[in-house]
């Protein structure tokens, strides 16, 4: 009979028990905040090179009180010249002047007034410019997020 009542009490306690329930875990907060900074630097370096060419000539005589000794003013154009730079390859026909007329006084006595001028500007590289230049960029981004609950 003892063994009848202690089994008694021991079901009534297990029956009369409460389980235990999982319950989920949620953060529970009020405020933060999250910063973050990127850094980012750039070096670019550039080399810019122009080259301006005539691509014709000029030859150019004026005055007054002279004569000159040939048929015709201008010499044959007949002198070719090539030039490369840096693999560009360029090619021009420009005035012989070994074959350019001579231009003596018009009065020998050398009385008169006189103005001789003679130019001559060939084809060819004018001029080159070079311009070599470094950039650095420097960035800096900084980011704050604000949360509240």
């Amino acid at each position: 009979m003892k063994k009848i009542c202690v089994l008694t009490v021991v079901a009534c306690v297990l029956a009369s028990a409460r389980t235990a329930t999982a319950v989920p875990v949620v953060p529970n907060f009020t405020q933060g905040a999250m910063t973050s900074t990127t850094e980012t630097t750039s070096t670019v370096t550039e080399t810019i090179n122009s080259m301006n060419y005539d691509t014709g000539y000029q030859y150019v005589i004026t005055g007054t009180n002279v004569k000159m000794d040939g048929t015709s003013l201008s010499p044959t154009a007949n002198l070719t010249t090539e030039n490369t730079i840096e693999g560009v390859t360029s090619t021009w026909t420009g005035l012989d002047l070994n074959q350019k007329p001579n231009f003596t006084l018009a009065d020998p006595t050398g009385v008169g007034a006189f103005q001789f001028t003679e130019s001559y500007s060939g084809p060819g590289l004018k001029t080159q410019t070079i311009i070599q230049r470094t950039t650095t960029i420097e960035s800096v981004t900084n980011t704050t997020s604000q949360f509240s609950n």
